[in-house]
């Protein structure tokens, strides 16, 4: 089995791993000059220290390491069984990349989004055939967090959710099924407890530090939502939150001015050394 990741940030490369440790053949791709061959770089370091530590064995290693291709255009995706976009969350960028995969690609290939609050729908009217289009929303890091919520949307057939179900679960993924809605299942519910969350940081009634301990050890969270939402990105949590906002209609859904303050400044967590916290 073939994938072929586009986009090789954070979300990309993780994913691109988890499925070389699945025992699939992995292209990886992305529209910045040399990204993609830097980001395989990091994560075969990531790779050499887990042998080191005695997590991972030099045979294990090696063959992850084998099955990993960096391609420099998205030909590489011809003779794929799945391709999966993991590119910058705007609408106008990931229909256009599927449109241009409609001409490269086999007709049996799925096209697979990790969008995070975006139409499944609305990406698939960009293809000649918008039923093999689906979510495939995995989280971060993906090589380790189990769960990947397969966004069946309007014009998705039954056999490419079927397909997209199996592939995660080749690759030791816990699926769950999730009828397109804005922010789906878990950023639906995460990403509003977020927004809550810098509301009590800005109003002054905690520390982010005593905020996250509080839900750590009264909800039993292993991660604070602030110190969480510093891990997904800032600027990640305010274009979610946007989405919910529009798609709802509601205030219950409108960002923190402080949150938007953040992300103004530059202030979009651990990518940036600094968020809520200092890294």
């Amino acid at each position: 089995m073939k994938v072929f990741v586009v986009g090789a940030g954070t979300m990309g490369s993780g994913i691109a791993q988890a499925f070389a440790q699945g025992g699939w053949e992995v292209g990886m791709y992305d529209v910045a000059e040399g990204f993609a061959r830097k980001s395989l770089s990091g994560m075969l370091g990531r790779l050499a220290k887990q042998v080191e530590k005695g997590k991972l064995s030099q045979e294990e290693c090696d063959r992850i390491s084998g099955s990993l291709k960096v391609y420099e255009d998205l030909a590489g995706a011809s003779d794929c069984d799945l391709v999966l976009e993991a590119v910058v969350e705007r609408m106008e960028v990931k229909k256009s990349l599927f449109k241009e995969l409609d001409s490269i690609c086999a007709d049996t290939a799925i096209f697979a989004s990790n969008t995070s609050s975006l139409s499944i729908t609305e990406m698939a009217s960009a293809t000649k055939n918008p039923g093999r289009v689906i979510g495939m929303h995995f989280f971060n890091p993906a090589p380790v967090m189990k769960l990947v919520e397969i966004i069946r949307g309007q014009l998705a057939d039954e056999e490419t959710f079927k397909r997209a179900v199996e592939y995660a679960k080749t690759i030791g993924k816990d699926p769950v099924e999730v009828t397109e809605g804005p922010g789906f299942v878990v950023n639906r519910i995460l990403i509003p407890m977020i927004n809550e969350a810098i509301g009590v940081l800005a109003d002054g009634f905690a520390s982010a530090e005593d905020i996250d301990k509080a839900m750590k050890l009264g909800a039993n969270h292993p991660m604070g939502p602030l110190a969480l939402s510093d891990l997904i990105g800032n600027d990640i949590t305010l274009a979610i939150m946007e989405v919910l906002h529009k798609e709802m209609g509601t205030d219950k859904y409108a960002p923190h001015p402080l949150l938007r303050k953040m992300v103004r400044a530059g202030l979009l967590g651990k990518k940036t050394g600094r968020g809520f916290y200092q890294y």
